[in-house]
């Protein structure tokens, strides 16, 4: 997240780094992604952790806690070296609660490397290395810990309570009006999304160990090593999970096939498309109709939800 939690107590993260035997002598805010928040740890001697830090009422801290046990088996026991997953605690721990109910909190190494964004357009060499890395994973057995990510919309019943309630206006802050007037005038075509997705949803594939995300934004380019990181969503799920966020064109998805040995669904990859812009509308709407104010977080969801709305209505 670019905006730091206004209501997290970051003293808390000190004492917690001792857990990992980490002393940092400083820690510095670093406003990246979209989710969860982050801080670089720097002990005396220049050494750096990466600390991600949850809210565990986005995903509860049971789930959370089997996809970081998920991240770090793959990396120990299967040996996949392109897994940026989390250090352990001195107690073994991969995840650490910081306040007893709200936030959570896992270290991980410090990788030197480029990162991308979320909407980068890979070259067809770059997205065929990252292919070779989904085709490794989903042919890796998957650890106990691994959860299974059926196909469901998680902001589903508040994204139907705001298309079918239109006479409350929205109070969170300064983007509400505008963020239910813009639903309002898309409600039709959502109910239409909706209705497809319900569709498609009942469409059987053979489960295999997916990352969940593995867009430009999760990958870091570290010289000739390609790396994967945020492992929030690791779980069992079709294949096409992963692929639609990389596949492009019919040579990426004959690349998938041969190393493989799976063809792939076109409809599926067309329901995980579908899935991600349909969550995104929901997280948005709850988001502008919660308290909010005018902040680079706010913009940036503003900016998403119409972007996915007229995309959506293509």
């Amino acid at each position: 997240m670019r905006d730091r939690p206004d209501d997290f107590d970051e003293e808390l993260l000190r004492p917690a780094l001792n857990g990992w035997g980490i002393e940092a002598a400083t820690l510095d805010y670093a406003p990246v992604g979209f989710g969860d928040f982050h801080w670089i740890a720097t002990a005396g001697g220049g050494r750096r952790w990466f600390v991600t830090v949850a809210d565990v009422r986005r995903q509860t801290y049971d789930e959370l806690r089997l996809a970081m046990e998920t991240a770090a088996a793959l990396r120990e026991e299967a040996g996949l070296g392109f897994v940026v997953a989390p250090l352990r605690a001195a107690d073994g721990s991969t995840l650490r609660r910081l306040d007893g109910h709200r936030y959570a909190m896992s270290v991980f190494p410090y990788e030197q490397g480029t990162g991308g964004d979320f909407g980068d357009e890979l070259s067809p060499a770059e997205r065929g290395r990252v292919i070779d890395l989904l085709a490794e994973l989903h042919t890796t057995p998957p650890p106990l810990s691994t959860p299974d990510r059926p196909v469901a919309l998680t902001g589903r019943a508040g994204l139907e309570q705001a298309l079918g309630d239109t006479t409350l206006p929205w109070l969170g802050g300064p983007y509400s009006e505008p963020a239910q007037d813009l639903i309002g005038r898309h409600a039709g075509m959502l109910r239409r999304r909706l209705a497809e997705f319900d569709r498609l949803a009942g469409r059987p594939g053979e489960p295999v160990l997916t990352h969940g995300e593995p867009h430009p934004g999760n990958l870091l380019r570290a010289g000739e090593r390609r790396l994967l990181i945020d492992w929030d969503t690791v779980g069992m799920a079709v294949p096409e999970r992963d692929l639609w966020l990389v596949a492009r064109d019919e040579d990426d998805l004959a690349r998938y096939t041969k190393a493989t040995g799976r063809a792939v669904d076109h409809e599926l990859l067309g329901l995980y498309r579908l899935r991600w812009a349909l969550n995104d509308v929901a997280e948005f709407v709850e988001w502008f109709r919660s308290p909010h104010g005018r902040t680079a977080d706010a913009e940036q969801s503003w900016d998403a939800l119409t972007g996915t709305l007229a995309q959506l209505a293509r």
